[in-house]
C-alpha cells in the first residue's frame, strides 16, 4: 500500500462491538451474519479515513481484528443468559425425550453439568473457539467490504498545459 497506513484499531473496535453486541443477545441470532457485517462495517470506516486505495489484505486484517473483537463482546454479553440459554435446551430436550424411545444415556447430568457455577475454564475456551471462529468469518467481511469501499478514483489531473516555448519564426540555418 502506498501512502499513509489508516488506522485499524478504531474501525475494528467499532464494528467488533456492534457485531459481538448483536451476535451475544439471544433476539438477534444471525451470529455469523453480524461479524461479517460487523467486518464490512470496520472497512467502511477504514476506507473513509484513507487517502489511498486499500487491498483485500488490509480489508482481512481489519476483519480479522474486528472478529477477534466481536469474540470478546460476545462473551461478556452472553453470559447474563447463559443460565437461560442451558434451561431453554433442556426443556427441548425434555420435549424430544416424549417423543424418541432411546435417548443417549446420561444426556440430563450433562444438562445439570452445563447449568452449574461459572467456570473460568469453560467461558476462555470459548472465548478461544469462537475468537477462531469470527477471525476467519471478519476476514471474510473485510475483503467484502475493501472489494466495495476500498478504492479510490485518483483525482483529476490539474490542467496541466504543455507550455512550450513560443516559436520566434527565427529559423536557425
Amino acid at each position: 500500500m502506498n501512502g499513509p497506513k489508516p488506522g485499524l484499531l478504531r474501525p475494528a473496535l467499532i464494528g467488533g462491538a456492534v457485531a459481538g453486541i448483536l451476535s451475544g443477545s439471544p433476539l438477534f441470532c444471525l451470529c455469523c451474519l453480524w461479524i461479517i457485517g460487523g467486518a464490512i462495517l470496520a472497512s467502511y470506516l477504514v476506507a473513509k479515513d484513507s487517502p489511498v486505495s486499500l487491498k483485500a489484505g488490509d480489508g482481512a486484517l481489519v476483519g480479522a481484528f474486528t472478529g477477534i473483537f466481536a469474540a470478546v463482546i460476545r462473551a461478556i454479553v452472553s453470559l447474563p443468559f447463559q443460565t437461560f440459554n442451558v434451561a431453554l435446551l433442556r426443556k427441548f430436550m425434555e420435549r424430544l425425550a416424549e417423543f424418541t424411545q432411546e435417548m443417549p444415556e446420561g444426556w440430563d447430568t450433562w444438562f445439570n453439568r452445563g447449568a452449574g457455577p461459572f467456570s473460568i475454564a469453560w467461558f476462555l475456551l470459548e472465548l478461544v473457539f469462537w475468537a477462531a471462529i469470527f477471525a476467519v468469518l471478519g476476514a471474510l467481511g473485510g475483503i467484502i467490504g475493501m472489494a466495495l469501499f476500498g478504492k479510490k478514483t485518483p483525482p483529476p489531473a490539474q490542467g496541466t498545459k504543455n507550455e512550450t516555448s513560443q516559436d520566434t519564426g527565427h529559423r536557425q540555418s
